[in-house]
């Protein structure tokens, strides 16, 4: 959910500033082309009184829309209230193209089908140039506020009187020529023929002032659509794929959306990570990630979700390590051993010192559950338990069967009281020494550094009895009571 603090709602108090400043021009202005186009009859006055009109409305709705879309996320719109500012824009448009139909109408039966005298005075000409004078200084101001806070809704009340400015220039030519008729006319110097052009100059220039009106409100229709069908702003996507993909750690950035709702952005992206990273890197990439994409946008609000990914598919240390990790143990002295078609692996798991063996045990137990359902034809699972470890090695051995080395085993119990069984012996032989993995159960209530004190005194007692001893692992578990 986007945040909502100081800087937005001041923001949001600029903006109904900028609204509704554009309300009270909207409605002297509207007032005054109507009652001059009304005592002149000119269609072209009368015209930009429509428009007039039609902008006060769609002022007014921009004002409410602004002040709706400046509310804060909740539980029912997650995203804010931005897509009203969208909503505004549309009906804006959808207002335009209608009085720009009915001007048309209005222009063509003047010019073709009757006529009407357009009494023409000074206060045509001011009521113009007044029009032309608060659209200027309106648009302006709107547009700083739009470009300031993004907001589509201000930007198409911005684009609605820039167009009045020029259309009250194409009525006031209109005019012009409408006045310059008259005098002709007065005078005798033109053909009534080529006369009639010049009393029909106020028609044609509303003609002009629809065509000018209808070219800016399907520019504006389009980007008010793309923003409600959430079309992604457009140069944004390729340049993000390619920042965040040069971040170090990243194997790849697997999707990107972007989707504007008034005048925020919310971009959501995935990426794929080493399942070996640890938290601190993947927080790292992270936030790195969405200082990119702010570096980009404004006003943006940023998710990144970080998929852990084996970086070889073949790699059952990296895997080993992965679940170890997620299961909050550490791992090391990892070995891989080949038997029977099936890999074998012993390593040593660090876990907490206040554990238990039972605690110890069933944490243990989680995680190779866990590696069984990651790696495929998995074979024997020997963990040594241990509070601390030392440095990883890894190698590939041979299965090895020792009749001598069982016996020994089996008869462990007579001389550590505290061992109750001994079971799952794997030997294996790596050039002249031995290697031996075993399971063996301990009372569940011994805390596992004495477990592990005792196990380092096994190890002892088994290099002194095999002198080709190499490496020993041990899996300590809980006996059941």
């Amino acid at each position: 959910m986007a945040t909502y603090n100081e800087s937005e709602e001041k923001a949001n108090k600029e903006k109904n500033w900028a609204a509704l400043s554009s309300v009270i021009a909207a409605v002297f202005i509207t007032s005054f082309k109507l009652i001059i186009g009304l005592l002149t009859h000119s269609l072209g006055i009368m015209a930009e009184a429509a428009h007039s009109g039609l902008d006060l409305v769609a002022a007014a709705v921009t004002f409410f829309a602004v002040r709706i879309s400046g509310r804060a996320p909740d539980e029912k719109q997650m995203f804010g209230y931005g897509k009203v500012e969208n909503l505004s824009a549309l009906f804006e448009t959808l207002l335009l193209l209608l009085t720009c139909a009915w001007i048309i109408y209005e222009a063509i039966q003047r010019l073709f089908f009757k006529s009407v005298e357009v009494d023409i005075s000074i206060w045509s000409f001011i009521v113009m140039i007044t029009s032309i004078t608060i659209d200027v200084s309106r648009s302006r101001v709107l547009m700083r506020a739009a470009k300031r806070h993004g907001s589509q809704a201000l930007e198409a009340d911005a684009l609605h009187f820039s167009t009045d400015v020029w259309s009250s220039a194409v009525v006031i030519v209109g005019l012009i020529l409408v006045t310059v008729g008259k005098y002709l006319q007065s005078k005798a110097l033109l053909p009534e023929e080529a006369l009639a052009w010049f009393h029909r100059a106020d028609a044609i220039a509303a003609f002009g002032v629809s065509l000018i009106v209808i070219y800016v409100s399907v520019q504006l229709g389009k980007r008010t659509i793309d923003g409600l069908l959430d079309r992604a702003p457009q140069g944004f996507y390729p340049q993000i794929m390619e920042r965040v993909s040069n971040i170090h750690g990243i194997r790849k950035v697997r999707q990107v959306r972007i989707r504007p709702s008034g005048p925020s952005t919310f971009v959501d992206m995935i990426i794929e990570i080493p399942r070996s990273a640890t938290f601190e890197e993947a927080h790292s990439i992270a936030v790195e990630a969405k200082a990119i994409v702010k570096s980009l946008i404004d006003r943006v609000d940023v998710m990144v979700h970080l998929d852990p990914m084996v970086t070889n598919s073949d790699s059952i240390v990296e895997s080993v390590q992965s679940v170890a990790n997620r299961n909050g143990l550490s791992v090391h002295s990892i070995r891989l051993n080949e038997s029977n078609n099936k890999i074998s692996v012993d390593m040593h798991m660090e876990v907490p010192e206040m554990y238990n063996v039972s605690q110890a045990h069933e944490t243990v137990e989680k995680a190779e559950t866990q590696m069984r359902k990651e790696i495929p034809n998995l074979g024997e699972i020997s963990i040594h338990i241990e509070p601390k470890g030392d440095q990883e090695s890894r190698h590939l051995v041979d299965y090895a069967e020792s009749e001598n080395i069982n016996t020994i085993l089996k008869e462990l119990s007579k001389f550590f009281p505290l061992v109750s069984e001994c079971h799952n012996i794997v030997t294996y032989r790596e050039n002249d020494q031995l290697s031996l993995s075993f399971h063996c159960y301990f009372s569940p209530d011994i805390k596992i550094t004495e477990a592990h004190k005792l196990t380092t005194a096994m190890e002892q007692y088994l290099r002194r009895q095999i002198p080709e001893l190499d490496r020993v692992y041990i899996h300590v578990e809980p006996l059941e009571k």
